[in-house]
């Protein structure tokens, strides 16, 4: 096995950079969302709208579900190159190693996440489809 550098860890930080900026502003849309919807229910009491709530409210937990592990990973990475520097590599093998597994399931996470988004869209498609 090779030995790791610290220019292993670091090659992360663009790509993990880049996606909590993507989950950043998923999680500032529906937001927005959250609000406008309120709005509209707080004027028309309506089951759909409430359903419409609850998705978005799953949504809005998995987001931050994705975020939370997105940003232990990158600190994992900060922390494996510590140690990489301190000459302790054997735990910087295990911290990045944990790093990867907490990306892959962000990253798994937002599968999930893209999967419910289309039903939610199919269901508005299905209203336009029926006129």
């Amino acid at each position: 096995m090779e030995e790791l550098t610290l220019t292993t860890p670091a090659l992360l930080f663009s790509a993990i950079s880049l996606i909590m900026l993507a989950y950043t502003n998923r999680f500032l849309a529906y937001a927005s969302t959250i609000r406008d919807l309120h709005d509209k229910y707080v004027k028309n009491n309506d089951s759909i709208l409430i359903a419409q709530i609850k998705n978005i409210k799953q949504r809005l937990y998995l987001t931050r579900s994705m975020q939370i592990l997105g940003i232990t990973s990158l600190l994992l990475c900060v922390l494996t190159m510590f140690l990489i520097y301190i000459d302790q590599n054997i735990i910087a093998i295990w911290a990045f190693g944990i790093a990867l597994l907490l990306l892959i399931a962000s990253l798994a996470l937002l599968i999930v996440e893209i999967q419910i988004s289309v039903k939610a869209l199919e269901h508005h498609i299905s209203d336009i489809e029926k006129n």
